[in-house]
């Protein structure tokens, strides 16, 4: 058995290589926890667009690319901040096409899920119910009703979803691109499976030895990633179970610099476009408040035996 792949590459490298003009990008799909921000702004400073994002609680994450210009399209369940509501700079590219026109196209965290479910077992759809009785299927190209030939029920086929590229955020994972994650977890593993190709950021690099001592943590498999990248502290200001809390006054400070357009692309530039990489962005954070953030409570959880 020959020695596994060593997959890690620096954010930059992974970020160009993997993201490219016209991608579909699957992010946040952790739901409130795991967003990828650190790849985010990272595809943010190498001005990779036009792109569509594909989320399910996309926070300021897919907010901050609409402010940059960068995206076209949007396939989610709810584009804002999880602290204040409002995602300002996509508002305006609704209402106003500012920075750009932007497609977007309604779905439930539920129907999403079922998308990339879809996706992932190489069908062109899924079927339910739900959210058939709403208008969110009104003149909507991914869903359509039909009859069941076997039941006669009235359904709902959901139109397959396939990232070019997942971004995913995880706890720790190996060379090989081993990720594990605990905690909410949302539809981190679909979004994998259905996609071409997956970025993985994590915490920390760990030896495979304590990834196969624990194999069940293991949230996404290396032979579906392309690219491991070890960021601490990447999926600031969301939180990361274990490791940070959510960072709720960051949220509330970008909603108040974001209400206004000249102020959300100076936010841009002093956050994201004038710092070279995260450890600049951790540097602006400092370490009060990064101190602040880390977790204080220890619950660890009961071993277990995987003995034979």
């Amino acid at each position: 058995m020959g020695k596994p792949m060593n997959k890690v590459k620096s954010l930059a490298q992974a970020v160009a290589g993997l993201v490219r003009p016209g991608d579909k990008v699957a992010l946040g799909c952790g739901l409130e926890a795991f967003i990828p921000f650190a790849a985010s702004h990272e595809i943010i400073r190498q001005g990779i667009g036009p792109l569509t994002l594909i989320a399910p609680i996309s926070n300021i994450g897919i907010d901050q690319i609409i402010a940059a210009g960068l995206a076209e399209e949007v396939i989610a369940a709810w584009v804002g901040n999880v602290s204040t509501g409002v995602g300002y700079n996509f508002r305006r590219a609704v209402e106003e096409a500012q920075p750009r026109p932007l497609r977007v196209y309604n779905h439930t965290n539920f129907s999403i899920t079922l998308a990339l479910e879809a996706g992932s077992r190489g069908l062109p759809m899924a079927v339910s119910r739900s959210p058939l009785g709403s208008d969110i299927i009104r003149d909507h190209p991914h869903f359509q009703p039909f009859t069941c030939p076997h039941s006669g029920q009235k359904l709902l086929a959901v139109k397959a979803l396939n990232p070019d590229v997942a971004l995913i955020h995880v706890q720790r994972a190996d060379a090989a691109g081993n990720g594990q994650g605990w905690g909410a977890s949302g539809f981190t593993r679909q979004a994998a499976l259905a996609a071409q190709r997956v970025l993985l950021t994590c915490e920390e690099l760990v030896d495979s030895q304590a990834i196969r001592s624990d194999p069940d943590r293991t949230l996404v498999p290396g032979l579906l990633v392309d690219a491991v990248c070890p960021v601490p502290w990447g999926a600031h200001p969301s939180p990361v179970q274990g490791y940070y809390d959510l960072d709720n006054d960051f949220f509330v400070e970008y909603s108040r610099c974001s209400k206004d357009p000249a102020r959300a692309q100076a936010w841009l530039r002093a956050w994201i476009l004038d710092l070279p990489d995260r450890t600049a962005y951790l540097d602006q954070l400092g370490p009060a408040r990064l101190k602040r953030l880390k977790m204080s409570h220890s619950a660890l959880s009961s071993p277990v035996e995987y003995g034979w």
